[in-house]
């Protein structure tokens, strides 16, 4: 084994007590020379703090020759830290979706959905506030909970892909991040997330890119508010929209999303081909 690929937790402390233990063990093993380049995929902190990992960088005296982090991290120089999307929750048992001719041919009963959990004073409460007082529950699959859980039930991972499949829009309001697992499954179905832009708490990077400074690059064909007020405009136009418009923004959205995909699998590709093997 001459070259290793880590993918690590950084999210919370006790993932990072476990991810330091591997960069421990990997460390020894470069010691040893049994390893000679490492690489690590990193599931940054929400607020872009990832200073526990920067010792172990090579630039930073350590053995990380490559990271590629998820999140708008100002470490990002596309020479030796790169940034990786979030996709989807795979951890929360969210299965693979092949693109389909239903997927982008069916009528679809309901204009969005947002299926998600109401912390107090956010703007997810905006949000089911302005649904109700313009009269538009009834056109959105809504399911509401006041506390998160890590874990879907067969039931509720069932209602919520469902809601994606049923509805032209899926509603993506900000949490911790802006960046969300539910842009990425929205757009595995063809709904087309309308995300909120706007920049949360932490030391990501902020300028007239950020947030979702990645997924903006790559031209993402969503749809960006900066207030949930501005939502019964943007319905209202939905109502307008033909289903030949709509099948044909579906289509637009899966393959600018397999694109993506495929973009960046072949952009770790070249990377770690040029970093790790150039001179082998």
């Amino acid at each position: 084994m001459n070259s290793l690929v880590l993918v690590l937790n950084g999210r919370e402390q006790q993932k990072i007590s476990y991810s330091t233990r591997w960069l421990e063990h990997v460390h020894a093993l470069v010691q040893a020379r049994t390893v000679s380049h490492v690489a690590v995929v990193l599931l940054g902190n929400e607020h872009c703090v990832n200073d526990w990992i920067s010792p172990y960088l090579k630039r930073n005296g350590g053995f990380v020759e490559l990271l590629f982090v998820v999140y708008d991290s100002p470490w990002v120089n596309n020479i030796d830290v790169f940034q990786w999307p979030l996709g989807v929750a795979t951890y929360r048992q969210f299965p693979i979706i092949k693109p389909s001719l239903q997927m982008v041919t069916s009528i679809r009963p309901y204009l969005c959905n947002f299926q998600g959990t109401i912390y107090k004073n956010s703007s997810r409460e905006i949000l089911m506030q302005v649904l109700k007082q313009a009269g538009l529950e009834k056109d959105c699959i809504t399911t509401a909970r006041d506390k998160w859980l890590p874990q879907e039930t067969v039931d509720s991972l069932g209602r919520y892909q469902t809601a994606l499949s049923q509805s032209d829009l899926t509603l993506c309001p900000v949490g911790v991040n802006t960046e969300c697992y539910r842009i990425y499954e929205a757009c595995a179905y063809g709904s087309v997330p309308v995300v909120e832009d706007v920049q949360t708490p932490g030391a990501c990077v902020t300028g007239p890119s950020s947030p979702l400074r990645l997924l903006k690059a790559a031209g993402a064909p969503f749809i960006f508010l900066r207030d949930w007020k501005e939502l019964p405009a943007i319905l209202e136009k939905e109502r307008r929209m033909g289903q030949d418009q709509r099948m044909e923004r579906r289509k637009r959205l899966i393959e600018w999303y397999t694109s993506f995909r495929q973009q960046m699998k072949d952009r770790f590709t070249e990377v770690i081909e040029e970093t790790f093997f150039k001179n082998a």
